[in-house]
């Protein structure tokens, strides 16, 4: 049972073993590792300093672009609105346009039209006195066809022209 009931000088050796790594870890292995931690310590912290730079940046950057983003959907709603009321006004304008062409052609009908009608009124007279003259000719030669009705026409038209 000597490993439960250490004996003293198993003791001894042991504190003076541990004591000699104890000494030789603290001057040699003690501060590398101290400084090691710290080091890790202060970058972790810069690092954590450094991520909270960031995401203020980031928060104010997200707060620009949101700022650029509602700046950008103003623009594209004027633009938008603008184009809106030029084709509205184009819109309006190519009306007001054939309204007045549709006018001008409808006037221009109109003066053709009563320009045929004159023209058309002029054949039908021209017309009616060729076809009066061709029966006024076929009548007189029919009337006229012996010698006493030609005299008594002749001394009609010529008490006619003397009243005149």
């Amino acid at each position: 049972m000597g490993l439960v009931t250490p004996d003293y000088g198993t003791i001894f050796w042991m504190v003076l073993a541990f004591g000699l790594v104890f000494m030789l870890l603290k001057k040699f292995a003690w501060k590398p590792i101290l400084n090691s931690l710290k080091n890790r310590e202060q970058s972790i912290r810069e690092a954590l300093e450094a991520a909270d730079v960031a995401r203020g940046e980031m928060a104010k950057l997200q707060a620009d672009n949101e700022l650029v983003l509602q700046q950008a959907r103003k623009e594209r709603d004027a633009l938008l609105d603008e184009a809106r009321e030029m084709r509205e006004s184009m819109i309006e304008e190519a009306r007001d346009k054939a309204a007045l062409e549709a006018e001008k052609v409808v006037l221009k009908a109109r003066k053709q039209i009563e320009n045929e009608k004159l023209s058309a009124l002029s054949d039908i007279r021209k017309q009616i006195s060729e076809l009066s003259i061709q029966i006024a000719e076929k009548v007189l030669r029919k009337e006229l066809s012996n010698a006493a009705d030609h005299e008594s026409l002749i001394q009609e038209m010529l008490k006619d022209i003397k009243l005149n």
